[in-house]
Order: structure tokens, then sequence, then C-alpha cells
């Protein structure tokens, strides 16, 4: 078990079909924690009841449809761990919102909404939406998937449903090579297995889901990797008192690897070498820096370095491409065809891309890959793309910074894709 000392606050996220409660969830998990304001909570009372998911829809469109459309961000605490959350939407036209949260996350919540599933049956089939998020969550290595099968409340055999719904989802999970975390039976509305347990509910004896998260380990940062660094912006001090003595400040994410002074780097794509002279924090503090988190280089020398550039180990053995063949979850209603051209952004980069060709499609009733010669909305795929500059990548199993993407609509500027390298 992690101490309670040093564990690191949990960025997890809520998906899954819509209308299986992931609003109402995190509008539990605050109540139950006392994160809300009382003036807040008198604001979404509906009927003399507190309607819980109104808590996460902010946006007008959403309260009236009472659905979910964009992300939405919440924090609480307990005494053990802080928290921030990701309201996913469920409706398949908003999946590029999903895969947005997702593709930051340290752990997700799948939600199953047992009053939409034939749960008395053992042979019940999953909600397409359902096994989607889900394999998106594993093509975006999320490391932590927690099944929540929600509403228990409202069906006659609890237990029953339960234990149908588990075993469905573990048959999915066993095909797909997803690794599942837990398996929570739980009402959202009623509280029940959330935040404080129902003893011997449903034959369940686990933990709360709460319990679960606050145990959860965040996701490992790629420091075992050699250092790579994306150029986000470039600050220049003139005065020769600063701590970087009148030499530009070269500010971004550390993507793989640990920035300390005295690394020997070289510049992306022009291939300059320098050592760095100084590594600083967000708030200019010296020290070193992590992947996973910003920070300012200083260079013991002047090099042509700009937005969009990288700099890496100099025993760096990544080796740029101009091929490459991607895992791509096509999110654009137009569909994926082969012959078009897209803008890619890698880290800060901005390149473009065209789909050369399109391998395969994945069925996400049978998990096959078929043949397919474009990809529709929400589909999931293997392409390959050529791009008109070298890109420095690795493959997104070892870095989830330099194996991944997005394509975007050169005349509509939509984002199109979500693009993971493959090994």
């Amino acid at each position: 078990m992690i101490s309670t000392a040093t564990r690191p606050a949990l960025k997890f996220i809520t998906c899954g079909s819509v209308d299986d409660g992931k609003s109402t969830l995190i509008g539990r998990l605050l109540v139950d924690t006392k994160a809300v304001l009382q003036d807040h909570l008198a604001g979404v009372q509906r009927q003399g009841e507190t309607d819980l998911a109104l808590l996460t829809d902010g946006l007008s469109a959403e309260r009236e449809q009472g659905i979910t459309i964009d992300v939405a961000y919440r924090y609480f605490s307990t005494e053990h761990r802080k928290f921030i959350i990701g309201d996913a939407p469920g409706h398949e036209q908003y999946t590029r919102n999903m895969v947005t949260a997702a593709s930051s996350a340290d752990a997700a919540v799948v939600l199953v909404d047992a009053t939409k599933v034939d749960w008395q049956s053992a042979d019940l089939a999953l909600l397409p939406q359902t096994r989607r998020h889900s394999l998106l969550l594993k093509l975006l290595r999320v490391p932590t998937i927690i099944f929540a099968i929600n509403k228990l409340d409202a069906v006659d055999k609890p237990e029953l449903a339960f234990m149908h719904i588990a075993q469905a989802l573990q048959r999915f999970a066993d095909e797909a090579a997803i690794d599942i975390h837990a398996m929570v039976p739980m009402s959202a509305l009623k509280g029940w297995n959330v935040v404080t347990t129902l003893p011997d509910w449903c034959g369940y004896s686990g933990p709360s889901l709460l319990s679960l998260l606050e145990n959860v380990p965040v996701t490992p940062s790629d420091e075992e990797a050699e250092l790579s660094f994306a150029v986000q912006w470039v600050e220049k001090f003139h005065d020769s008192a600063t701590t970087s003595q009148g030499r530009r400040v070269y500010w971004g994410p550390v993507a793989t690897g640990v920035a300390q002074v005295g690394d020997e780097v070289r510049v992306f794509p022009s291939g300059q070498q320098a050592v760095v002279k100084e590594v600083l924090t967000a708030v200019r503090l010296p020290t070193s820096v992590s992947a996973g988190h910003s920070a300012g280089m200083v260079l013991d020398r002047e090099v042509d370095l700009s937005r969009g550039d990288w700099l890496v180990s100099s025993q760096n053995s990544l080796q740029p491409s101009k091929q490459l063949d991607v895992t791509v979850a096509w999110l654009d209603d137009e569909p994926l065809v082969a012959g078009r051209v897209y803008w890619a952004l890698h880290g800060h980069q901005w390149v473009k891309a065209k789909v050369a060709s399109i391998t395969d499609r994945l069925d996400i009733h049978s998990l096959e890959s078929l043949p397919a010669s474009e990809l529709p909305a929400n589909a999931i795929g293997r392409v390959q793309l050529s791009f008109q500059q070298p890109l420095l990548t690795l493959p997104y199993g070892r870095s989830r910074t330099l194996g991944s993407m997005v394509l975007v609509d050169t005349a509509s500027h939509k984002t199109s894709a979500a693009v993971m390298v493959l090994g």
C-alpha cells in the first residue's frame, strides 16, 4: 500500500455509455466528502431534491438536455489523497472529449448501468459504448481501470445482476487483454459503496470506490528513458544579473528522462550540440526536473532553437522517421480515407501528414481486425502515415508523449484523430 505521507494527487476520469450515472457519481463523491458549499448545493435543487449531476454539468445545453457534452474537471480531497476528476461524456459524438480526458489520466472508472443490460441472462451483451470506452482506455495506456456497476438499487435481484454483469465484463476484458483493477456494485444515487460500503450487499465484501481510488498508484513517469524535452516557449532575459545570465530560457514539458545540469543534449531537427547549464522549475528554482513536469532549460551556448523543436540526450538512440505505422481513434464525422492530408501535432511541432494507407479496422463487438478502406466516426484502426518532415517518436507503449499525436483537419481545424505510434 502507498504511504499516505507520499501519496500523490490522482487524476481520474469517469466514462461509459450515456446516462450511466457518471455525473451523479461525481456529485455523490463531492457531497459525501464535503467538497461542496451549501450555497452551491442549494443551487442544484430540483423539486426539493438535490440533482447531483448538476454539480458537474455546467453548460446550459447540458442542463437542458440532461447530458454531459464537454469534460468537466472537479477537485476534492480526503485525509489520504487529493483528487482531480474528469467527467467524460458518454455520447458517441463526443468521444473526442473522452479521449482528451483519458490521455492524461492515472485511472478510469467505467460505469455500467445495470438497468440497460439484460442482467437476468448469464450471456448478456455489454453496451457498445462501454466496450468502446474500455478499448480506448487500453489504447491510451490508462494503467488502472475500475468497473463500477451502477443503479443496482433499481433492479429486483441486485446480487444476481452484479454477478452476471461482472462475468460479462470479465469475459470482455479477457478477450481484449484489459487488466481490471476492481469491479464494484454501486448506487451513485443512494451513495451505496461510493464513499462508504454497504456490508454484504450484492455478495460484495471489498472496499468502497473511494477507498480503491485512495490507494491507486499514480502513472509512473517515463523517467527511465533517455532525456527528451519539447520546446514550447523561448524566453530571453536581457539583464545579465538574472539567473540565466542573459541567455535564453527554453520552457516546456520533460517528455522522458530527467533534465539536470551537465546533460549533453542535441537539438532536433538541426542536430546542434550543447550542454545544459541550468534547469529551472515553474517558479524559477534551480533543480532537476523529471518526466511529466515542465521545466526551463538554459544551455551553455546559443543555438537555433524555437517552439516545436526538441532537446534530446546526445546518447539518445531515437531515430527520426517520415513514415509511421499507427493506431488511430477516428473522431471526425467525415470518414478517414487514404490520400487525405491533415496537420499532425506532435509535442509542439506542426507538420503535414498524409494518410498513405488504411490497414484494418477493429470490430468492437468481435474484437477482430477487419480489412478496411475507410474509418467511420468513432472507429479504431491501423493506418500508415507519411509526414512532410521527419518526427522523433517512440512507440506509445514506451512513452505517452513521444508516442502520441493528433490529426487536425486543414480546412475546418477540427481535431480529427488521436494517434498512437506502434512499435
